[in-house]
C-alpha cells in the first residue's frame, strides 16, 4: 500500500512538474541561431584595415576575429564568444548598438540585428518604412504650409522646406535631437516660437504618457523617458501630474523670429492602421497667416535650394 501511494505520488508530482515546465520558444532559438550566423557572416567580411588594426602574419581568419570585435565594441571575448554560438544569453541594447557601430552595419543591417535579438533600437529612425517617396512628395506639396511626419514617439522623421524653419533651424539640430518632446523642453529656439508655451508642454506630456502606456517595456522610450527627466525639471513636474489626454486637432500659435505671428490650425494624418508614424499638417487659420508663411516659404527656398532628407 505503501509502495503504491509512493508510486502514486511520484507519478502525480512528475506530471505536475511536466506540466508547470515552461514550454520551449522554438522561435527564440531559431532567432538566436539566425544572430549568431548574422554575426559571423558580417565579422567576417570587414578588413582589419577598416577598422585600423593591423593584419599580422599569422591570420587565417577572413575578416576579424571574434576578439577584435569584442574589443571594439568593449564587450568580453567569452561573452562575445557564446553570442556567436546562439548562446541563450541577454544582450541589452547598448551591446547591440556598440556591436552595429564595431561591425559597420549599414540602416538596414543594423535593423536586422535589432530585430533578430528580440530588442528595439533606441536611436532615432532616420529610416522608416512610412517615409516612401510618395510621402515625401506629399509633403512638398503642402508647401507652403508646414508639415511633417512623427512617429508615436514624437521622433520628426521627415519634413518639408517650411517646418524646417518654423520653430527653429531644423536642418542645424543633430538628428538624434529631432525630437518635439525634446526640443519643446530643451531649445530655446523652439521653445520661443511657441506663444502658449506650458499650455502646450503640458498637452505634450499628456499625450506621451497615454501614447507611453503601450511601449513601457522598450528601451528607446524609456531612454527618451530618462533623457527629459535628466535635462528638464519643467517636463518632470508636468510629467508628475499623471495627466493623459488623446491626439487631436488644434489652433496653435508660433513666433517665427523670420516673419512674426503665425496662427494654423494643426492636423493628424495617420499613415497607417495602427497610431505609429503620423503626418502632422498645419492649415492657415487667417489671410496674414498665409502671406507670412508664403514669406516663410521663400526664405526657406533661398536657403535649402532640395528639400530636406
Amino acid at each position: 500500500m505503501t509502495t503504491m501511494t509512493g508510486r502514486t505520488t511520484g507519478q502525480e508530482t512528475g506530471q505536475e512538474t511536466a506540466a508547470q515546465s515552461p514550454p520551449r520558444d522554438v522561435g527564440s532559438d531559431i532567432r538566436r541561431h539566425e544572430l549568431a550566423a548574422f554575426l559571423r557572416s558580417r565579422r567576417e567580411r570587414i578588413a582589419p584595415e577598416q577598422v585600423g588594426l593591423p593584419r599580422g602574419r599569422r591570420r587565417r581568419t577572413p575578416g576579424l576575429r571574434r576578439e577584435e570585435v569584442a574589443q571594439l565594441s568593449a564587450v568580453g571575448v567569452t561573452w562575445y564568444t557564446w553570442l556567436e554560438q546562439a548562446r541563450d544569453i541577454q544582450v541589452s541594447v547598448q551591446v547591440l548598438d556598440a556591436l552595429a557601430r564595431a561591425l559597420l552595419l549599414d540602416p538596414s543591417e543594423r535593423a536586422h540585428l535589432f530585430q533578430l535579438a528580440g530588442a528595439v533600437d533606441p536611436t532615432p529612425a532616420t529610416v522608416c518604412p512610412a517615409i516612401t517617396p510618395a510621402v515625401r512628395a506629399l509633403l512638398e506639396q503642402f508647401e507652403p504650409y508646414p508639415a511633417c511626419v512623427q512617429n508615436s514617439r514624437y521622433d520628426i522623421l521627415a519634413h518639408n522646406r517650411t517646418y524646417g524653419l518654423l520653430l527653429c533651424d531644423l536642418e542645424a539640430v543633430p538628428p538624434e535631437d529631432r525630437n518635439c518632446m525634446i526640443l519643446s523642453f530643451t531649445n530655446e529656439d523652439w521653445r520661443s516660437s511657441i506663444v502658449h508655451l506650458e499650455e502646450t508642454q503640458r498637452l505634450m506630456a499628456a499625450r506621451l504618457r497615454a501614447t507611453m502606456a503601450g511601449h513601457l517595456a522598450e528601451p528607446a522610450w524609456k531612454m527618451l523617458l530618462k533623457r527629459l527627466c535628466t535635462q528638464s525639471p519643467e517636463f518632470r513636474e508636468v510629467w508628475e501630474r499623471h495627466e493623459v489626454v488623446a491626439h487631436r486637432g488644434k489652433r496653435k500659435e508660433f513666433l517665427n523670429r523670420y516673419v512674426g505671428r503665425v496662427r494654423v490650425d494643426h492636423t493628424d494624418l495617420w499613415l497607417g492602421p495602427a497610431p505609429g508614424p503620423r503626418m502632422v499638417t498645419y492649415v492657415l487659420a487667417d489671410e496674414a497667416s498665409r502671406e507670412r508663411l508664403e514669406k516663410l516659404h521663400a526664405i526657406a527656398l533661398e536657403r535649402r535650394p532640395t528639400p530636406p532628407g
